[in-house]
């Protein structure tokens, strides 16, 4: 595993040196390119202006702002390179937090955090452990890519993990979704319910997640390299059949006990 980045951790007048990892297995996700069905060429492509619709060189291209529908602010790259922030190599952890506080809304991509060179090792474990004993977590920023991030440290086994945070101006209010609206709860549809999914419980650990997609596609990426003929069979969609509630839970019950029996 190769770090992405190497630093220090710092609150208050402690620093840590460490090395960021890239928590994601990228490798193994699905990548396809688009491809002419004549001849099998890559498609390219061209940037167009939308206005004389001729193609623009990349030295004629700038940004602009859309603060209103077609009406832009325009930026000079000069003047965009006068509010790029300096990669200082510091993890600033400006407070410790209870991680309950968090919403999983706030989460974004995934890193591990492990310390740099053995003379950090001592330093590095004293604060993973505080944090495993305290519940808490570090919220921090980190100039990543000429943008400052709000990062969260988590303890994780003998490492830790640093979760890059939105912004709460980036997470939509879900209240804003229609139709949703308080209403009252029938109690024995309720309790049937409880019983359902107590009776459904397991660790997380224990639940098996399987791409099928994934195996199905490489499956056939396979038999297509070999040389064998794929064939595709449409299986038609089941329509899901209209029943009392009551009903579909008291066998949902059924269901899950005999499963768990079994």
């Amino acid at each position: 595993m190769r770090s992405i980045w190497k630093g220090h951790i710092r609150f208050s007048l402690v620093t840590i040196p460490v090395q960021v990892f890239n928590g994601l297995e990228t490798e193994k996700e699905l990548s396809f390119k688009q491809l002419h069905d004549h001849d099998n060429g890559k498609i390219n492509y061209k940037k167009v202006c939308s206005i004389c619709h001729e193609e623009v060189p990349f030295g004629n291209i700038t940004k602009g702002y859309e603060y209103e529908p077609d009406k832009y602010v325009v930026f000079k790259k000069d003047e965009l390179e006068n509010v790029k922030l300096k990669s200082t190599k510091i993890i600033d952890i400006e407070a410790f937090v209870n991680i309950a506080e968090v919403h999983p809304s706030r989460f974004e991509a995934l890193y591990f955090v492990g310390p740099n060179g053995d003379i950090a090792n001592p330093t590095f474990n004293l604060l993973k452990q505080a944090l495993l004993n305290s519940g808490k977590a570090g919220v921090g920023k980190l100039v990543l890519r000429e943008r400052e991030d709000v990062v969260l440290l988590m303890p994780e086994k003998d490492g830790i993990i640093m979760y890059k945070l939105r912004y709460p101006y980036e997470v939509r209010n879900i209240s804003e979704v229609p139709d949703i609206k308080e209403l009252p709860v029938d109690q024995k549809k309720l309790e049937l319910v409880n019983t359902l999914i107590n009776s459904m419980v397991k660790p997380f650990s224990e639940v098996e997640f399987i791409d099928h997609y994934r195996d199905a596609v490489m499956e056939m990426v396979s038999e297509k390299v070999s040389g064998k003929e794929v064939i595709n069979i449409d299986t038609p969609d089941e329509e899901a059949p209209v029943v009392d509630i009551m009903e579909a839970l008291r066998k949902s019950i059924e269901a899950s006990k005999e499963k768990k029996g079994a």
